[in-house]
């Protein structure tokens, strides 16, 4: 779907396309490709390249034709474990037109056109377009971080409880975000540098400097949150492994415990003659004898704790 914005004090969503306007396509359908393709005459290869959900944060030219493509983050909808996962977005410019693509449903685009307007931001050039929106990227990768902290202290508190391979796999897919995360920022970072020295002065050289300010931040969290991650995974393995050790002791215990009573009361069990095998409490001796040894061997484990 696509959408005509002008800058007046923050973008207004327009009818139709006018020259210096932006024109945003996301999720774009046959038509939005045709329009992009026939009416604005973007080149193919650009879209191509937009498509593939792994591409990585670089600058391509075609003519006078400038593709920026920066990596966001996005809720994933496909159902996997990752709740989010980072995709392209190119901002593709020449001359008069300003365009943006995205082939996945982002909360960005929206929250940047708010943006805009209630702070009456007046964006006139591809440049500091590109900044703010790379500022905004990196407001919506902290604020998918909180959320993913949030969901951390979630799992963390029913695995204390019981340990299940549902909250198990939570937790890797919660690690896969931040693997996403922490790959697309540091393309992000190094973007930086590629559109300082294409740019030059026509940066708004404050905004250059929040922008790295913010990924920078944006870079230290995800690290420091993927460090906490590995940790209590390693943690909960180690809980992991030290219960089913605990488990195994305790049933050899009582397997040993067992283990004599029915030696017992299997010699008693042959089929041939043992002293005092006609004596009309011969049985309950056992079983009585065989009670007392089960008893010594269970006292005897509970004292050097493997029971």
């Amino acid at each position: 779907m696509k959408r005509f914005y002008c800058s007046d004090n923050g973008f207004v969503e327009c009818d139709a396309w006018r020259p210096f306007c932006w024109v945003s396509v996301e999720c774009p359908q046959q038509d939005d490709v045709r329009f992009l393709l026939d009416d604005l005459d973007v080149p193919p290869d650009f879209l191509d390249s937009l498509a593939d959900p792994d591409e990585r944060s670089r600058v391509e030219h075609d003519g006078n034709w400038r593709l920026t493509i920066l990596r966001i983050p996005v809720r994933n909808s496909a159902g996997q474990s990752a709740p989010y996962i980072t995709v392209p977005i190119g901002i593709i410019s020449n001359n008069e037109i300003l365009v943006t693509v995205c082939y996945h449903k982002s909360e960005l685009i929206a929250d940047f056109v708010d943006h805009t307007r209630r702070r009456g931001i007046h964006i006139d050039d591809v440049a500091n377009f590109t900044l703010r929106i790379m500022y905004s990227s990196a407001y919506w990768y902290l604020q998918y971080l909180k959320d993913l902290n949030h969901r951390v202290t979630e799992a963390e508190r029913h695995m204390e409880r019981s340990i299940r391979n549902k909250d198990l796999l939570e937790m890797q897919g919660l690690q896969s975000t931040l693997v996403y995360f922490n790959t697309s920022v540091q393309g992000n970072i190094s973007m930086t540098g590629r559109i300082r020295s294409i740019y030059g002065n026509e940066l708004n050289r404050d905004l250059l400097e929040d922008v790295e300010i913010e990924l920078q931040q944006t870079d230290s969290t995800v690290k420091i949150y993927n460090d906490i991650l590995e940790s209590k995974l390693s943690s909960f393995a180690s809980i992991i492994s030290n219960n089913v050790n605990d488990i195994m002791k305790r049933m050899t215990g009582l397997s040993f415990v067992l283990m004599l009573p029915t030696l017992i009361a299997s010699f008693y069990g042959m089929n041939v003659e043992i002293t005092y095998g006609n004596h009309p409490w011969v049985f309950w001796s056992i079983v009585g004898g065989s009670l007392c040894v089960s008893l010594l061997l269970l006292a005897i484990l509970r004292k050097f704790n493997w029971l």
